[in-house]
């Protein structure tokens, strides 16, 4: 049975690979959601908010500095 994923709960990139982009849109916090890119622009994983954070869906959060 497949795990069922919340919102900032962290994936694996096997997850990543098999989630559509509206599929991952719903793990990432709402207010980080207008910077989601699509799948293709997160090859590793993140995407850049607009303030040169990054969000990982492998952390399920923010990217350390």
């Amino acid at each position: 049975m497949a795990r069922r994923l919340r919102v900032g709960q962290a994936i694996t990139p096997e997850e990543f690979d098999a989630l559509s982009d509206e599929e991952l849109e719903r793990l990432i916090p709402k207010r980080y959601r207008e910077y989601f890119p699509g799948k293709d622009a997160c090859g590793d994983g993140f995407f850049y908010l607009h303030d040169g954070t990054a969000y990982s869906f492998y952390k399920g959060g923010l990217l350390d500095d």
